[in-house]
């Protein structure tokens, strides 16, 4: 195979977006690998581990076996097999990823955590930012690429612990056409088409849709409706000059789930030193005294009040020309998601799930535990985008040396505005639950609550008035806008066929802009700042052979103030209010920076179909946001990232295909900053403050897991029948921390620091979960398969907020597949 070949289906060295499917397949992009090929059949279609297809990511400089970073890419095939629906689902079975859930001012959405860092805002779709919080489809999926490791050389801001790109499926030089229609257990229903037709020698149109329509197994009340269509035409197709067109939508209507609250409280939690609280499910007792059970069924939802309804738009315009070895290439994208909600966040703030030990009987029904309180999170909003990226890209020589490059422009605008709705749920009653609170609904049994409930919004939490939920008013609104001006360059150097240095530079001017609420009739206010970013990254590649590397990579990131623009959580985000304190804050905010150091070995084996790599890493924070001895804030946070990642992909033996692997983390808080304790006041002696080390300094970084493993395998037993499963491990996360350190003062305006006798820690237990499938192909068109998922019917968390609750998993689901292909 020639370098040039190589080279188009290459990998960015510098952090790029990788392009190459764990496993071969045939030429339609979802079809399963038909293992009964020859091997010369199968070497046509596979290069360097990965299919060849006829687009590529503009910043891939260089094969895989020759880029210093770890990357895992999903391709279709994966997808297909594990049964999974949603990009979450299918990142799953990646190791070292976890998934944070969503809260008041997090929004619903994917939400991956990449090395321990917080990856919503590095998703990417056919290498453009794609900033709206939602729950992406896989339908129109044709592989999905991760990159671990700072990362903002290639995507810009934010990317600390890596981005993951969604590669589109788009036309192809082909006719062919794939549908299928799967039911199964809690009334599970999907239909998905991938048609593409090959309307001239040069001209070739795609189209996929999705329709999806299920119940949760194990879960009560909850289901998900979608359904969504991707277009695509490419004209050129096989010459120099190509446009290609597309456009996706998605619309989505649901009862989202937030799952179940956690039992403890630092204020209520029984015993002392250590005390770690996982969600109240199973067999509970209360303070005073109540036994129930509380099933991983349950939901404290109202199906009257809950809601989740989503629609995404996408345009896409590309337009590329091949000068010989060089390629030019625009792409511009038009983004538009739209969402609102309201969902339950099932809240143990006020200690009403297990209750105050101790506490007299009265009318706080939640002292002695048994009750939850309903909180209603309700959001509306949306976010666009126009994105333009235009990119030079190819390979030239330098007497002897060779250069594979791209250098690139990108010119972006982002706004995202949201509000929420009027709803009343009880949050200004105290204490939260009692008699009056019950009787509307506000809050419900632990052990037997009704998502079926006649709930009624009023006027208020005390008003006797019904009345509509509806939208806030235009001021109570926040609008953020993003503006960003780039220009980076990647270059993959063989100074002589056994050492390649990789290098990438990129410049990026941010800027913010926050309208924050204001009071009806008053003037809008107006927050401004700009953020110059420049990462760089670099590695060497030493290949002992021309299939084996030796690497080592240093890269950057940097995380400016309001990176998300509020579609996600904000640590450092801009002030909402103008004060004296807080335009000070907006002068001394400083961009996050992380720093990545890498270590590691490549192999591409048996003939290019088995991928494998191991790394070692270190991964530096530093400019966190926190509050200070002084109780103003610093940008003094340090946190340190140190693993090892190993995996494996591709073809074993003939018929035998894998996929998946291990990931050790060691993710620790070195510097929380301080939290401000207030003395209250005695006497003459006004109230005091003083600051202490933060609780969370030295633990282990929130939604990250120490150790993971994924392992997918599909088995050819006989011509056409195949077998295959996903073993999955987790390991213990935690969502935060507590203490009950208190502060007093004496007469004399004397300050005594009472030191914690509780440290509470948030977490979900550590699971195995077990996937299996079967497939039969009765004819080359004709498929039939069984997918088993959480085959034993486990219970366990899948997501962890920082307190409050934790999502339960769905349980066991089998669903079977009718697939037609021509």
């Amino acid at each position: 195979m020639s370098n040039q070949a190589v080279s188009f289906l290459a990998l960015s060295c510098v952090g790029a977006f990788a392009t190459a499917p764990a496993l071969a397949e045939d030429r339609v992009t979802p079809a399963p690998l038909d293992a009964s090929a020859d091997d010369d059949q199968r070497a046509d279609v596979v290069v360097s581990g990965q299919r060849a297809a006829p687009h590529r990511e503009a910043k891939q400089v260089a094969p895989l076996v020759d880029t210093p970073r770890s990357v895992v890419v999903l391709s279709s095939q994966v997808i297909e097999q594990t049964g999974s629906n949603s990009l979450e689902d299918a990142l799953r079975t990646v190791p070292g990823i976890t998934f944070g859930a969503a809260e008041g001012g997090n929004p619903i959405g994917d939400r991956p955590f990449i090395r321990g860092f917080d990856t919503q805002g590095a998703i990417y779709v056919d290498g453009v930012r794609d900033l709206g919080s939602q729950t992406r489809e896989v339908f129109a999926t044709d592989s999905v690429q991760i990159v671990r490791g700072s990362d903002s050389t290639l995507g810009g801001r934010g990317a600390a612990g890596g981005t993951i790109n969604i590669i589109s499926k788009l036309p192809q030089l082909d006719t062919f056409a794939r549908v299928s229609g799967s039911y199964g257990e809690a009334d599970y229903k999907r239909v998905t088409a991938d048609l593409n037709a090959k309307l001239a020698d040069t001209v070739a149109v795609r189209i996929a849709g999705v329709w999806h329509d299920q119940d949760f197994a194990k879960r009560d009340a909850i289901y998900a409706k979608r359904w969504g269509f991707a277009p695509s035409v490419t004209i050129g197709l096989g010459t120099p000059t190509r446009l290609t067109a597309s456009y996706y939508y998605l619309e989505s209507h649901q009862l989202p789930d937030s799952g179940i609250p956690f039992l403890f409280t630092v204020g209520n939690a029984p015993g002392t030193g250590r005390i770690v609280t996982e969600p109240a499910i199973g067999r509970v007792t209360t303070a005073g005294g109540q036994t129930g059970y509380v099933d991983r069924s349950t939901f404290y939802g109202l199906a009257d009040r809950d809601f989740r309804d989503a629609t995404t738009n996408q345009a896409m315009l590309r337009v590329e020309h091949d000068f010989g070895k060089l390629t030019l290439r625009n792409t511009a994208r038009f983004n538009r998601t739209d969402q609102s909600y309201i969902f339950l966040l099932p809240d143990d703030s006020q200690g009403n799930v297990f209750g105050t030990p101790g506490a007299a009987p009265g009318p706080n029904l939640g002292a002695a535990g048994g009750y939850v309180w309903r909180r209603g999170n309700t959001r509306y909003g949306f976010t666009e985008s126009i994105i333009d990226q235009t990119d030079l890209f190819g390979t030239f020589r330098t007497g002897s040396v060779e250069h594979s490059i791209a250098i690139g422009t990108e010119f972006a605008w982002e706004q995202a505005r949201r509000g929420a709705f009027m709803s009343a749920s009880g949050s200004t009653v105290s204490p939260r639950c009692n008699a009056a609170t019950v009787a509307r609904f506000y809050c419900t049994s632990l052990f037997n609550p009704n998502p079926y409930d006649p709930w009624v919004n009023y006027a208020s939490d005390t008003s006797t008035t019904p009345t509509p939920i509806v939208k806030g008013a235009a001021n109570t609104e926040t609008q953020q806008d993003g503006t960003t001006q780039a220009v980076y360059g990647f270059d993959s150097i063989t100074i002589t066929p056994a050492l390649i240095l990789n290098l990438g530079a990129r410049y990026d001017r941010f800027k913010s802009v926050l309208r924050p609420p204001v009071a009806a009739g008053a003037q809008q206010i107006r927050l401004a700042r700009t953020d110059k970013l420049f990462n760089w990254q670099a590695g060497l590649v030493f290949k002992p052979t021309a299939q084996t590397s030796l690497y080592a990579s240093y890269a950057t990131a940097a995380t400016p103030p309001n990176s998300l623009l509020g579609e996600g959580q904000e640590t450092n985000a801009l002030p909402t209010t103008i004060t004296d304190a807080n335009l000070q804050i907006l002068d001394n905010l400083r961009p996050t920076k992380t720093k990545s150091y890498e270590v590691g070995a490549k192999a591409s084996l048996v003939g290019d179909r088995l991928q494998l790599q191991a790394a070692a890493f270190q991964t530096d924070i530093d400019n966190a946001r926190v509050t200070s001895d002084a109780g103003t804030i610093e940008f003094v946070g340090r946190s340190r990232i140190r693993g090892v990642e190993l995996s494996a992909s591709g073809t074993v033996l003939p018929g035998w295909t894998v996929f998946g692997g291990y990931t050790y983390l060691e993710p620790k808080i070195l510097d929380g900053g301080y939290t401000v304790l207030t003395a209250a006041a005695v006497g003459a002696q006004g109230t005091k403050t003083v600051a202490v080390p933060s609780v969370n300094t030295g633990k282990q970084m929130p939604q990250t897991a120490k150790h993971s493993f994924t392992a997918t395998t599909n088995v050819e037993l006989f011509k056409g029948f195949q077998v295959g499963g996903t073993a999955i491990y987790m390991g213990r996360q935690y969502g935060g921390y507590a203490d009950n350190r208190s502060a007093t003062q004496n007469a004399a305006g004397v300050v005594t620091v009472n030191p914690a006798t509780k440290v509470l820690y948030r977490s979900i237990p550590d699971y195995w979960r077990f996937d299996l499938r079967a497939s039969y192909a009765i004819t080359h068109a004709v498929e039939v398969s069984v997918n088993a998922q959480n085959v034993t019917n486990k219970t366990y968390f899948n997501q962890v907020y920082g307190n409050h609750y934790a999502s339960v998993a769905t349980g066991r689901t089998v669903f079977g597949t009718l697939s037609l292909r021509y």
